[in-house]
């Protein structure tokens, strides 16, 4: 049976890789403030939902303008990953399951999102994006060899942490009911009812 866990570790980036992953969570939150008032605004004046794909021609647009060139200098990944994050967060508030979005801080907790075509894993190391040397990474714990790394998400608490959580699809073996054993469900019609069928009164 195939299924989908995540295993979380610490890191200790290199100067280097401080800097790009200081710049990349900038620019995440960045996007993220800038199209959730994107979107607000066009809600508030115009009554107008916009969806992903308005936000994501509205990214392409600003990357492309003098202010905002320094978009260009991360991943796009988890750029257009976080916009993927706030369609959830209005998908999720327009059917009641949530509130209504928040502005990223700076002083927040910090994170980015790298799909596989971002990042490089061998089984025994990871490669983001933009960076030249795999992550320092303390690996408590082996990952399954079966398992394929789908999504990477790094994050910065603030206290100053790093942390790479690595979403994998894996393979679990389905476990072979244990003969003679009988499922029992406690009723008000009858006292219990057996996996068997049986019913049993009081």
């Amino acid at each position: 049976m195939q299924t989908k866990r995540a295993y979380r570790f610490r890191f200790y980036p290199t100067p280097e890789q401080a800097i790009t992953l200081a710049r990349t969570f900038g620019c995440v939150r960045m996007v993220y403030n800038h199209m959730l008032n994107l979107r607000s605004t066009a809600w508030a004046q115009r009554q107008e939902r916009l969806a992903y794909h308005a936000t994501s021609a509205a990214l392409t647009a600003l990357k492309k303008t003098p202010d905002h060139l320094w978009l260009n200098e991360v991943s796009s990944v988890p750029l257009q990953q976080t916009l993927r994050h706030l369609q959830t967060a209005f998908v999720n508030f327009f059917a009641k399951r949530t509130g209504y979005a928040r502005f990223k801080r700076k002083d927040g907790p910090q994170s980015a999102e790298y799909t596989a075509s971002a990042f490089r894993w061998d089984g025994r190391s990871l490669k983001l994006a933009k960076m030249r040397e795999a992550l320092p990474i303390r690996w408590s714990r082996q990952l399954p060899k079966a398992a394929k790394v789908t999504t990477v998400t790094v994050s910065k608490d603030p206290a100053g942490r790093y942390f790479v959580s690595l979403l994998c699809d894996d393979i679990v073996a389905q476990k072979t009911p244990a003969p003679g054993c009988v499922g029992i469900d406690l009723g008000l019609t009858h006292f219990a009812t057996l996996s068997t069928g049986e019913k049993v009164d009081r």
